[in-house]
């Protein structure tokens, strides 16, 4: 910790931790920074926030006031901004990452978060901020882009993981019509690649993904590679379209059961 003169040295050691570690600061961060123990920087961050530089946003996680929380009441500029600190090993995902990656131009209030943690809630607010979380195995977290927000790296699924994990929980991406409009877009997508979508399709080893991705693909243009792929890989069994969604009609060669409109 570098010597100041004539400023107190609680404000000193405030300063040096927000240098150092950013908004979203850990015990650790601060055992690093200022070469305390765990129990001296676990009573600096408690009296940090009793004065109302720091927020508690999870166990051994703080997240520091900014002047704009005062006019807008939201402690992070970004809300992704958390997700390392709380949820590792995690990424944003579902419908959070189809609006980062341009597939769809709504706008959703909560963040969705993909953890191979152990969810005992799905929905969370923290710091005021709503997320969605869904369990992951952990060996099944790939397929991921890091982006900086300051000093934090935050991962998000990129775009071939993003269409398939609202493929295998269409919940997650807002609804199956949303999906549809998420697949369409993906299709128009400068980054499409059909050959790596497969190709993590096969990883997650979820044969309800290729049902669903066959059977959106063929009502499409352009995709016969994904339409034949899709059906080499078909499994035994039927499957829905969307559970949350009255199914009632199979479609045989790709044994989804779809809602009655969806039959062209």
């Amino acid at each position: 910790m570098p010597e100041i003169k004539n400023f107190p040295i609680g404000r000193v050691r405030l300063a040096t931790v927000l240098k150092d570690t950013g908004k979203i600061v850990r015990i650790g961060d601060v055992e690093q920074s200022l070469g305390v123990d765990r129990i001296t920087a676990s009573k600096l961050l408690s009296r940090w926030c009793s004065q109302g530089w720091f927020q508690r946003a999870g166990p051994g996680v703080y997240a520091a006031v900014s002047p704009a929380y005062l006019m807008t009441g939201e402690m992070l500029d970004d809300p992704w901004m958390i997700v390392p600190a709380l949820f590792d090993p995690a990424y944003v995902g579902g419908r959070s990452a189809a609006e980062y990656w341009g597939l769809t131009d709504q706008i959703f209030r909560d963040t969705v978060v993909l953890t191979g943690r152990t969810v005992r809630s799905k929905h969370l607010e923290i710091l005021g901020l709503p997320y969605t979380l869904k369990y992951v195995q952990p060996n099944k977290i790939f397929g991921l882009d890091s982006v900086w927000f300051e000093t934090t790296k935050v991962d998000f699924s990129d775009v071939h993981r993003t269409m398939l994990d609202i493929l295998d929980d269409p919940s997650f991406g807002g609804g199956i019509d949303h999906v549809v409009e998420c697949f369409q877009e993906y299709l128009r997508h400068e980054h499409r690649n059909d050959n790596q979508l497969i190709a993590y399709a096969e990883r997650l080893g979820n044969g309800a993904i290729f049902k669903r991705l066959g059977f959106l693909a063929e009502r499409e243009s352009d995709t016969s590679f994904l339409v034949d792929a899709c059906r080499e890989r078909m499994t035994t069994g039927n499957a829905k379209l969307w559970s949350e969604f009255p199914c009632d009609r199979l479609v045989t060669r790709w044994r989804i059961f779809v809602p009655q409109w969806y039959i062209s």
